[in-house]
């Protein structure tokens, strides 16, 4: 599998917890947006990219972000999403050539082996 070099400001969240194989797009999107124990540099972040296994499962377009649990999931109970000192993005899908560039794609580089941070970094 090809790595890919991510070009935009981004975090990469991996989801492996939440990750099922054909998950609905709204059950993978609504893993993906929340809940981060983030800095503020999330404000400079344009893009989150959801990644299990070391593969890019979606790309996102960060709109704005709230304090998690203020935002409504379908999906994820309450109780899931409600976890203070943490946040979480609205957003919507990216466009189709952006996605089509990383989706399922290697990312795994990113990732220093043994690290748990879920949130990585890149080009922010």
């Amino acid at each position: 599998m090809k790595h890919v070099t991510i070009t935009e400001p981004a975090i990469l969240v991996r989801i492996a917890k939440l990750y099922v194989p054909k998950m609905s797009p709204q059950a993978l999107y609504e893993a993906t947006r929340g809940v981060w124990r983030i800095g503020d540099r999330r404000e400079s972040v344009h893009f989150a990219i959801a990644v299990a296994e070391g593969v890019v499962r979606e790309v996102y377009m960060v709109g704005t972000w709230y304090v998690a649990g203020t935002t409504l999931y379908h999906t994820r109970p309450g109780s899931a999403v409600q976890i203070p000192g943490r946040w979480e993005f609205v957003g919507k899908l990216a466009d189709d050539k952006l996605r089509s560039r990383y989706l399922g794609q290697s990312v795994a580089h990113y990732f220093r082996k043994g690290a748990s941070n879920p949130i990585t970094y890149v080009n922010v």
